[in-house]
């Protein structure tokens, strides 16, 4: 009775110290710059996000929001100073936040072929009378804001000031450096460093578990996966950057996770993997949580979501439904596990290939007359791409003859190239296509008189057919059949000592083991 007391108690004092403090926002996005500048995809809405997160869990109160969506230079600059006059009437302690996402370059922002200084938004924020100032530009070469040049990796850092602003001052954060192009993904619907700001902000950077996101976490959790995912990139690696002059105790806290607790829901994660979540099936990412670090409890509206998470050798992915005031545990017994061959082929996400080995067991029926089937395996390396899979075959058989007059043992060595494509089951995929390719002959003869051992080539096609069952462990059983045509140079006939070139059929059978990484 006594802790819970206290910790009634404690959420209390948290409630009034925020409550000393009043917020207000103004988020600019603008998907249109000047006017040799191609149009963005998600300025507008990156700025919806950050405008709706700030809502739900930053204790901004509606009145104290202002979302500038599309809006020119002078509309952003009446925003900002507008809200400006508004906290220089107040009272008691206030925090302005101040996010662009758009276009600009060293010297100013690019809205819809108007222009904004970066030194007059500094002033702008700068100069405001709120006792803490938050300035979050994700723009090309916003890093002049920051004065960072060139494209060094930022340290770590946290911002000291507390609940209750017993000090002041001011934290720019940039999405690129001075000399870096700013990047949008459609994969996430969204710009590279806001997309990771705000899953930071939903829960993803909470790395200390403590129910808060500082400024520090949701920066240095945007910063490390930024890196991360435009290091793959054309435009290349894009480096966050940030300056900061403040005074006080603490981390800044900027979202609550249990704010509004009883009217979202929360998503927890499972551990090992980097997870997407996206807002139904086809809807837009809403939150990404990387596998190495940070937070595994998302807060998020309630409603459908699509979850999928990717390990080091299969993805798992499913719907999950959150209500108000509920918890979700995402586990990978409760959703479908694909293999990321399967994900290449049916187009999911950014993977465009994947490669592969298998090895296993065959037997081929008899080439000439009197031969034994031929017992042998093989090996073959594959990659999956979205319309077919390739892969190169080597293998080895042995088969034997016999007669009254003579015995022989002939095995065969051969390599194909094989085009598939496979068809995806829930549980099995079967797969249908051709091979070429060539094959060595060698007869080793054991007789009374004399008869020397012989190698010959041959030219083999095929028409294949096969299927594959998912393993425990990322492997696959695999079975499958082929038609093979050689064509040969062999003996005439008996005693005739001539040789004739043609055509001989066979059929092989196989199975085997396979992994996809």
């Amino acid at each position: 009775m006594r802790g819970g007391l206290l910790l009634l108690a404690s959420l209390l004092a948290s409630a009034v110290a925020r409550a000393e403090v009043e917020r207000f926002a103004v988020l600019i996005g603008n998907n249109n710059g000047a006017v040799n500048e191609a149009a963005l995809q998600y300025a507008e809405s990156d700025a919806t996000r950050m405008h709706d997160v700030l809502q739900d869990l930053g204790d901004f109160r509606p009145e104290n929001l202002v979302l500038v969506r599309g809006g020119d230079a002078d509309a952003a600059r009446r925003a900002i100073i507008a809200m400006n006059d508004r906290i220089r009437l107040r009272t008691n302690q206030t925090v302005l936040v101040v996010y662009y996402s758009g276009h600009a370059d060293a010297d100013a922002l690019h809205l819809g072929g108007t222009t904004i200084p970066l030194a007059e938004l500094e002033e702008l924020v700068r100069g405001s009378a709120a006792s803490f100032r938050l300035l979050v530009v994700d723009a090309c070469r916003s890093g002049a804001l920051t004065r960072v040049k060139g494209g060094t990796p930022a340290p770590a850092f946290s911002v000291k000031v507390d609940e209750r602003l017993a000090g002041e001052g001011a934290v720019f954060l940039t999405s690129s450096a001075a000399n870096e192009d700013a990047q949008e993904s459609d994969e996430l619907g969204g710009s590279f460093f806001s997309h990771f700001f705000i899953s930071g902000l939903l829960g993803a950077a909470d790395t200390d578990g403590d129910g808060n996101v500082a400024i520090g976490e949701a920066y240095r959790y945007a910063y490390d996966n930024t890196l991360r995912a435009t290091s793959s990139t054309w435009a290349g690696v894009q480096h966050p950057t940030f300056s900061y002059a403040i005074r006080g105790e603490g981390d800044f806290v900027l979202t609550h996770l249990a704010a509004r607790e009883t009217a979202r829901g929360r998503l927890r994660l499972a551990a090992g993997r980097s997870y997407l979540v996206f807002a139904g099936r086809r809807g837009a990412v809403v939150a990404e949580v990387d596998a190495t670090g940070g937070g595994r409890r998302l807060s998020l509206r309630p409603g459908s979501y699509f979850v999928r998470g990717r390990g080091p050798r299969d993805l798992v992915e499913g719907e999950v439904t959150l209500r108000a005031g509920e918890e979700v545990v995402v586990q990978d017994s409760g959703l479908e596990r694909v293999e990321y061959a399967r994900l290449v082929r049916k187009g999911g996400g950014n993977l465009r290939s994947t490669v592969g080995a298998e090895a296993g067991f065959f037997a081929r029926s008899p080439i000439l007359d009197g031969q034994s089937t031929c017992l042998g395996l093989f090996a073959a390396v594959a990659v999956d791409l979205p319309l077919v899979t390739l892969a190169a075959r080597a293998g080895g058989c042995h088969a034997t003859f016999a007669n009254e007059n003579l015995s022989a043992d002939a095995d065969t060595f051969n390599l194909d190239l094989v085009a598939l494509h496979v068809f995806d089951l829930r549980w099995v995929s079967f797969d249908l296509g051709l091979s070429g390719g060539a094959a060595l002959l060698h007869q080793a003869f054991s007789t009374m008189g004399t008869a020397p051992s012989r190698s010959s080539a041959a030219a083999v096609f095929g028409v294949e057919a096969g299927a594959a069952i998912g393993l425990v462990g990322g492997f696959d059983l695999l079975a499958g059949v082929t038609g093979q045509a050689f064509f040969l140079r062999h003996d005439a006939g008996p005693g005739t000592g001539d040789e004739t070139f043609d055509g001989r059929v066979a059929a092989m059978v196989r199975v085997g083991l396979g992994k996809r990484w």
